[in-house]
C-alpha cells in the first residue's frame, strides 16, 4: 500500500496565500495524505479562510494557536497528531506541484534506511503567483547546473551557500523521533534538523521541480540578519546552532566550514550595526579558530 504522508501547514497572517497552499495540497495526485493545518496565532483573516474549508473537507485537521509560538513548537505540535510516515513541513504562503509528493514517495521508496531527508528544486514566485527564477539554476532540459547538490553531507551543510531547498524537502517518521524532533529553542527549523540528522544518516537530492516557494518582503526568510523585530530570535537561535556544532565536529576541516558560516553572520551583522550580535559572534570566531588550532 501507499505510505501515509503527513502534510503539516502553518499559517501566520497568511490570508492572501493560505486557500492555494492548502488546495495544493488537496489536489495532489498522490492521494495517501494526511493534512494538519495550524493556524500560528493569526491577526489577519486566515483562521476564517481555512475554517470555511474546513467545513468543505472534514477530513483537514485543524488547530489553533491564540498566540504566536516559534514554528519548531508549532511543527512538533502537529507532528503530535500526525499519523504519517512521511513528513512535509509546508508554509502556507507555499505551493506544492500537483505532482510533488507523488515523486517525493516515489524516489524516497528507492533509497536506502539510513537517508533521512530527500529534497528538490523549486520555482520563486511573487505575491501575484508568477513565477521569477530557479531555486537551484538549471540548464535548458529543467536539471541544476550545481551536480554537488547530489553530495550534500555534514561539512558541506556547514559551509552554508545555496545548498539547502527546506521547502522541497520530505522526511521520515522514523528520523525525526530518533532525533527528537525540531529543537524548540529555536527560532526557526530547518539549518539545525538538516545538520543534526546529515551527522550521522544520509540527505539525498531529487533533481525536479516540486514547489513553488513565495518571495514575500516580510516573510521570516527575508529577515535574517536584518535590522528588525526578528533579527535577536533568529541570530540568537544562529549563535546556539554554531555552538552545538562547533562541540560536535570531530575535525579540523569541520571547524574550518562552520568558520565560514560565522564569518558570513559577523558580516551581515557588521552590515546591519547589530553590534551586540556582532559581539557574540565574534567570540565564537574565536572559539572556532582555538578548536582548529588546538583540538
Amino acid at each position: 500500500m501507499s505510505p501515509l504522508v503527513s502534510v503539516i501547514c502553518i499559517c501566520f497572517n497568511h490570508e492572501s496565500f493560505v486557500e492555494k497552499a492548502i488546495n495544493s495540497v488537496l489536489k495532489q495526485s498522490y492521494k495517501n495524505i494526511e493534512l494538519i493545518i495550524i493556524d500560528n496565532g493569526s491577526t489577519d483573516n486566515s483562521f476564517s479562510i481555512i475554517q470555511e474549508i474546513c467545513k468543505q473537507h472534514p477530513e483537514i485537521q485543524l488547530l489553533q494557536f491564540p498566540e504566536t509560538i516559534s514554528i519548531t513548537k508549532a511543527f512538533n505540535k502537529g507532528f503530535e497528531r500526525s499519523k504519517g510516515r512521511f513528513l512535509i513541513d509546508l508554509s502556507a504562503d507555499d505551493v506544492l506541484l500537483e505532482d510533488a509528493v507523488e515523486k517525493q514517495v516515489a524516489f524516497f521508496l528507492e533509497q536506502p534506511e539510513q537517508v533521512g531527508l530527500i529534497f528538490g528544486n523549486a520555482y520563486h514566485i511573487d505575491e501575484q503567483d508568477r513565477r521569477t527564477a530557479a531555486f537551484f539554476e538549471v540548464n535548458q532540459e529543467n536539471k541544476v547546473i550545481d551536480k554537488s547538490l547530489f553530495h550534500v553531507d555534514y561539512q558541506k551543510l556547514l559551509e552554508g551557500g545555496l545548498t539547502m531547498c527546506s521547502v522541497s524537502s520530505m522526511f521520515t517518521r522514523k528520523h525525526f523521533e530518533l532525533l527528537n524532533r525540531y529543537d524548540e529553542r529555536l527560532f526557526f527549523e530547518d539549518l539545525d534538523y538538516w545538520l543534526r540528522l546529515s551527522l550521522n544518516y544520509e540527505i539525498r537530492f531529487l533533481d525536479d521541480f516540486l514547489v513553488e516557494k513565495r518571495f514575500i518582503k516580510d516573510s521570516l526568510g527575508n529577515q535574517f540578519h536584518k535590522k528588525h523585530t526578528f533579527s535577536k530570535k533568529i541570530n540568537r537561535s544562529l549563535r546556539k546552532i554554531y555552538s552545538d556544532s562547533l562541540k560536535r565536529n570531530s575535525n579540523k576541516q569541520e571547524h574550518r566550514a562552520l568558520l565560514k558560516r560565522i564569518h558570513y553572520s559577523m558580516e551581515q551583522s557588521f552590515k546591519n550595526r547589530l553590534w551586540l550580535d556582532l559581539l557574540k559572534f565574534s567570540w565564537l570566531e574565536i572559539l572556532c579558530r582555538f578548536y582548529i588550532l588546538f583540538k
